[in-house]
C-alpha cells in the first residue's frame, strides 16, 4: 500500500473531528465524514488488486485509523470495520465477489460477525432471517456479510452471507454511552434469498482460505491481526485525549497562582500517561507488522491477541487518569478528554480485546512450550 494512505487519513481526521459533535448528535457518521473516508482509501485498502482494491497492509490500517481515531473515535471505528469487512469479500467464490465489487472498491461493506439468525437451504442458495445488533455503520453501509448459524444437518458450521442493501433492513438501538456516531445499529433480514456464490463458510477466513489472491492481508488467519480494527481507535482516542488534557492543563494554575505545569503531580500524570499511549502503539505496531510479514506461528499469534489487549488496557489506564486529574472542568459535554474517556471503554468492552481470555491463551501455550 502506498505511504499516502495515512497522510490521506489526516485529511479526513479533521473532517471528521469537525463533524464529531454532529455524529454523536445523530447517532451515525455525517456523511461529510463518510466521504472523506471513502476519499482517504481505506474502503479500498483491503480490497483485492484485481478489483481495483490496494492489497493493503496491516500497519498501514492501523496507522490509518489511529490517524482518524485522534479526531473521531467513532469515525476511525466505522474506518476499520468498513476496510475490514471488505477484506471477507475475498472468501467469497468469483462470482460473489464480482457482484460485490461491480461497482468498484470503494463500496462500503459492513459485518455481522456474532453467528445468528435462522439460515434455511432454498434452491440454489439460502433464506436468511433474523437480527444482528451492533452492526457498525450499517446505515451507510451498500453492502453486508452477515454470520448465520446453518441448517440442522448442513455441514461446515456458522456460514458468512453477503446482502445487499435492499435486502436488509434496519433497526435503530444503538443509544450507548461511548462510540455514539458509529451507529452500531441492528440489521434485519427477513427471508432473504442469498445464492450460494454469495456465501462462505466462517472457517475460510479464520483460517485465510482466500479466492484468487495470494496476497498476505488475505492469506493471514484472522487471529493473527483481528483485535487491531479495534484496538486501533482506541489508540487514536487516547492520542487526541493526551494532546487536549496538555493544552488544557498548560494555561492553569492552582489557587495559589502556582502554573500547572511547574506541578509533580501533574508532570507526572503527564509522563505516566503519555508512556503508556506510546507503549500500546508499539504493542499494536508489533502485531501489524508481523501480521504484514512476520512468521504466523501459533506461538505469535497467541502473542498477538495478548499484545493488542494488552494495550487496550494500557489505554484505558491512560485516559482514565487524564480524565480523573482534570478535574470537574474536563466533565463538560463539549470536552474532547471526556468523550475520548466515553470511546476509550466503549471500545475496551469489544469481545476480541479482553485480556483476561486473550492472557489465559497465551500463558497457556507459554507454559506448554517448556512442559
Amino acid at each position: 500500500m502506498s505511504d499516502s494512505l495515512p497522510a490521506a487519513a489526516r485529511a479526513a481526521a479533521a473532517i471528521a473531528a469537525k463533524h464529531a459533535d454532529d455524529s454523536e448528535a445523530a447517532r451515525k457518521l455525517a456523511p461529510e465524514v463518510v466521504s472523506a473516508l471513502v476519499a482517504s482509501g481505506l474502503a479500498r485498502h483491503f480490497v483485492p488488486s484485481r478489483w481495483g482494491g490496494a492489497d493493503g497492509s496491516f500497519t498501514d490500517l492501523t496507522e490509518a485509523v489511529a490517524a482518524i481515531g485522534e479526531g473521531c473515535a467513532s469515525a476511525a471505528w466505522c474506518a476499520g470495520v468498513y476496510s475490514s469487512a471488505a477484506r471477507m469479500g475475498v472468501y467469497l467464490p468469483e462470482q460473489g465477489q464480482a457482484e460485490l465489487w461491480a461497482q468498484g472498491p470503494d463500496v462500503l461493506v459492513v459485518g455481522a460477525l456474532i453467528p445468528g439468525g435462522t439460515v434455511e437451504k432454498a434452491a440454489g442458495g439460502w433464506l436468511v432471517t433474523g437480527a444482528w445488533p451492533f452492526t457498525s455503520g450499517v446505515d451507510h453501509a451498500d453492502w453486508a456479510l452477515v454470520c448465520g448459524l446453518p441448517a440442522p444437518g448442513e455441514p461446515g458450521g456458522p456460514r458468512f452471507f453477503a446482502v445487499p442493501r435492499a435486502d436488509f433492513a434496519i433497526q435503530q438501538t444503538w443509544f450507548n454511552v461511548g462510540m455514539r456516531g458509529t451507529g452500531s445499529n441492528t440489521l434485519v433480514l427477513d427471508r432473504a434469498f442469498v445464492p450460494e456464490y454469495r456465501s462462505f463458510l466462517r472457517s475460510a477466513m479464520q483460517e485465510g482460505r482466500a479466492v484468487g489472491s495470494a496476497a498476505r492481508c488475505h492469506t493471514a488467519p484472522i487471529r493473527a491481526f483481528g483485535g487491531l480494527t479495534f484496538a486501533a481507535p482506541a489508540l487514536g482516542a487516547a492520542r487526541g485525549a493526551l494532546r487536549a488534557w496538555t493544552a488544557n492543563m498548560a494555561r492553569r494554575s492552582d489557587l495559589t497562582g502556582r502554573p500547572f505545569p511547574e506541578l509533580s503531580t501533574v508532570q507526572l500524570v503527564l509522563a505516566r500517561s503519555a508512556g503508556e499511549v506510546d507503549a500500546a502503539a508499539l504493542l499494536l505496531d508489533r502485531v501489524a507488522r508481523l501480521g504484514d510479514e512476520g512468521e504466523l506461528t501459533p506461538a505469535v499469534i497467541t502473542r498477538g491477541a495478548r499484545d493488542y489487549a494488552l494495550a487496550v488496557d494500557l489505554l484505558v489506564g491512560a485516559v482514565e487518569r487524564l480524565f480523573r486529574a482534570e478535574g470537574a472542568r474536563g466533565q463538560a459535554e463539549t470536552g474532547l478528554v471526556q468523550r475520548a474517556w466515553r470511546d476509550v471503554h466503549c471500545a475496551a468492552g469489544h469481545v476480541g480485546l479482553q485480556f483476561d481470555t486473550a492472557g489465559a491463551a497465551y500463558a497457556t501455550a507459554a507454559f506448554a512450550e517448556v512442559a
